[in-house]
């Protein structure tokens, strides 16, 4: 199927790995001139070679930014010229006792999982509705409608990345401009991977009996698996595409089924 897509352009923050890399490789196949981003100069440069080895002819580039520095999210703000589609991927999780985080803890996810995505939005929907064409798509989380214990503080941030797209929505009200949230569920980015594999080594056991172990706790999956992150691109490059143009203020489920069994 024709998304398309072809010639629009593209603004993915935290896009050098894991869901925002699945994505910037999605839109890039189907056309789309991709800008990256992440904190480190070296792995932006790296993400953009890796577009341009998958896709040859395509004209990815790279912003540094590190959505924690208000100094760095300026200079990004000025550089990154309007694009046709954002989205809004950039984010930090992490297990954590809710009695034992401090203000500086919540203010420091607060500033990149919500922040970011307010920022750009506030510089980019403008000109889209002017355009009279775009799209905005955050990539929220199941855990912001059935936020976990041991993660109070990110799903808040989460809930809070849908209440912002519902609100940003009805901005666009009568245009071809369309903001929606993607609530993904567990996914094996390189983050996860990354945090089983270290528990595998210390338990010296195989690094896919931890990860089945995992997912295995989960009990309200029913894939009863990890996602992968291409699953979770592949929700985003729908919803960036023309083709998409009901779908408006939506709050897309691409969980595994999670919600489903809990709600």
């Amino acid at each position: 199927m024709d998304l398309q897509l072809t010639g629009k352009s593209a603004f993915v923050s935290g896009s050098t790995q894991g869901i925002g890399y699945a994505v910037a490789d999605a839109l890039t196949a189907e056309g789309v001139d991709v800008v990256v981003n992440g904190r480190d100069a070296t792995r932006v440069e790296a993400a953009v070679e890796r577009l341009r080895s998958a896709h040859p002819g395509s004209a990815p580039r790279g912003i540094v930014a590190d959505f924690a520095d208000a100094g760095s999210v300026e200079r990004l703000l000025s550089s990154v010229g309007d694009v046709d589609v954002l989205v809004n991927n950039v984010g930090l999780f992490g297990l954590a006792d809710f009695d034992q985080l401090t203000d500086d803890d919540w203010a420091r996810y607060f500033e990149v999982n919500v922040m970011s995505a307010v920022r750009l939005s506030r510089r980019l929907l403008g000109p889209m509705l002017d355009r009279g064409w775009g799209r905005i798509i955050s990539i929220g989380s199941e855990s912001g409608v059935n936020v976990p214990v041991d993660m109070v503080h990110y799903g808040v941030t989460k809930a809070a990345l849908t209440a912002l797209g519902n609100g940003l929505a009805k901005r666009t009200r009568g245009t071809a401009v369309t903001v929606n949230t993607v609530l993904g569920g567990p996914t094996y980015s390189e983050g996860v991977a990354g945090a089983v594999g270290a528990v595998a080594a210390a338990r010296s056991v195989p690094v896919a009996e931890v990860r089945d172990e995992v997912i295995g706790q989960n009990r309200t999956t029913l894939l009863e698996r990890f996602l992968d992150p291409q699953e979770i691109a592949d929700v985003v490059r729908w919803l960036a595409s023309p083709r998409a143009s009901a779908t408006n203020g939506a709050a897309v489920r691409a969980d595994g089924g999670v919600l489903t069994a809990v709600l």
